[in-house]
């Protein structure tokens, strides 16, 4: 005779349900923290990239601390020793991106006069130069109609031409001057960022076990430290894979590239590893900057398509193969899902928050697991395949 299989702790828990005038209170909480982060951008993101940070640096520290290392030392040795290399990296990357900067205005030009004849092309030019022709047989005591009758078309076509240009110019130099306008901030932003890792990474565990002694709405305690913990481990491991995927991703487009003549090939090569680090989009956005590398070096030839092609080759493998089987299935997202959510974050913080919406949307199913009231959110998050 065999035994009843014992209920779990989620078929014991009762069902939780919540009145239509507390769910209304739930979806405009939601609304309201929605646009708290988009309006307060600028306190917000650096508190969050920190923590994110702060999460994987901070087994490292435990590490460093059952080696009796302070963990002001510690911290300080970490963050040395990842910046060093970025800053060497940089240092190389300025003169030529420096370079692509100041070839802008050209490229520019450049794309608005392709532009013009790609316009002046789809003109009806043979059937407009017909019918100017007809007023060269007639109309001879008129011959100043014949003259200035064709000047408002060739001037209306100019100008469409023109116009084009001017838009492409004009939009071009806006970008340049938002990213300049942009810098102050930018800056403060990232020492913002540095100081807060700096004091999170030391002061962040007692912050927490504070918290959770102190507030009484924490009841299991034990539980909540052991979510942190597991969250810490799970993200760093997911990360630190991710990068690695990543670098080894940059390093092999870069050599390749470099292997093919392209120019500035550690530039693109740094481009499309950090760019991946935003699925679906990010290599999207990789491909169209080496179509253009492409054509600024080889002009308006097929050959031009060839390093965006080489990464397609290069990033299918690394998406289809090494990725699923390095990260295995427990760490799959659902793509419509992950679509959504960099265009949530895509939105609430730009670039900055396309970068950080994966890690963000893995520490949320994390938590979820955890919890067993949200295991309804890990299947929706989770990947179908």
């Amino acid at each position: 005779m065999t035994e009843a299989p014992e209920q779990t702790e989620q078929e014991r828990m009762p069902a939780v349900r919540r009145s239509p005038t507390q769910q209304a209170l739930v979806w405009l909480l939601a609304l309201a923290c929605l646009y708290t982060l988009y309006f307060a951008q600028t306190l917000v993101l650096p508190v969050v990239v920190a923590a994110l940070f702060a999460l994987l640096l901070s087994p490292l520290v435990a590490v460093f601390k059952r080696f009796h290392v302070p963990r002001t030392l510690s911290a300080l040795l970490l963050l040395t020793a990842i910046g060093v290399p970025f800053t060497l990296l940089g240092s190389q990357l300025a003169e030529p991106a420096e370079k692509w900067v100041k070839r802008l205005p050209e490229l520019s030009a450049q794309l608005s006069n392709e532009l013009d004849a790609f316009g002046r092309k789809l003109s009806p030019a043979d059937a407009s130069s017909s019918v100017e022709a007809e007023p060269e047989k007639g109309f001879k005591l008129f011959g100043w109609f014949r003259e200035e009758a064709p000047a408002p078309a060739m001037a209306s076509s100019a100008s469409s031409d023109t116009g084009l240009s001017d838009r492409v110019m004009q939009g071009g130099m806006e970008v340049m001057v938002k990213a300049l306008g942009a810098t102050p901030a930018v800056l403060a932003q990232f020492f913002t960022f540095l100081v807060l890792v700096l004091f999170m990474l030391i002061f962040g565990p007692s912050l927490y076990s504070t918290f959770i002694q102190v507030f009484p709405q924490v009841r299991d305690k034990q539980a909540a430290t052991d979510l942190l913990e597991q969250v810490q481990r799970e993200l760093s491991r997911y990360i630190l894979t991710v990068s690695l995927i990543n670098t080894l991703l940059g390093t092999v487009t870069g050599l390749v590239l470099h292997l093919m003549g392209v120019e500035d090939a550690l530039l693109w090569g740094v481009m499309v590893g950090l760019l991946n680090f935003a699925p679906y989009v990010g290599p999207i956005i990789g491909m169209l900057v080496l179509c253009l590398a492409g054509m600024v070096q080889y002009g308006p030839v097929i050959d031009a398509l060839l390093p965006a092609l080489v990464f397609f080759g290069i990033n299918l493998v690394e998406a289809q193969f090494v990725t699923p089987t390095v990260l295995g299935q427990r760490m799959r997202l659902h793509p419509l899902v992950l679509m959504l959510w960099l265009i949530l974050w895509g939105w609430l913080w730009g670039v900055v928050g396309v970068l950080i919406a994966v890690p963000l949307l893995v520490c949320l199913k994390l938590a979820a697991d955890r919890m067993h009231l949200l295991q309804h959110w890990v299947k929706l998050i989770e990947s179908p395949i």
